[in-house]
């Protein structure tokens, strides 16, 4: 089940790990996390993610269960993603940029 917003973590190998659905946070949970913190965060974030690939909880419970155990291990968050706000534009020019003339005023 894909997660709404992909977490992207420093992995202890230092290499960024994008998570974008439950069954790769199951995966890192179980092959990538250090040993010292698979306590009760990690085992919370494993079940909410399989219950979440059984259809019994949300991609976003699991998101946030996985979140919360990666905070508790000390594995860094490279990049959360930023949601727009309501009402704002999906898409901004970069600072300087003009926007291109549409075909239609083309002249």
């Amino acid at each position: 089940m894909p997660i709404p917003e992909p977490v992207i973590l420093k992995s202890p190998r230092g290499l960024p790990r994008k998570v974008a659905s439950s069954f790769e946070a199951l995966e890192c949970l179980d092959q990538e996390w250090p040993k010292w913190a698979r306590g009760r965060s990690w085992r919370a974030a494993c079940r909410a993610c399989r219950d979440a690939l059984e259809g019994w909880r949300g991609a976003r419970d699991a998101r946030r269960a996985f979140v919360k155990a990666a905070e508790r291990a000390g594995l860094a968050i490279v990049r959360e993603p930023v949601r727009p706000r309501k009402g704002a534009p999906a898409f901004r020019l970069p600072q300087g940029a003009t926007q291109q003339p549409s075909l239609s005023s083309a002249g």
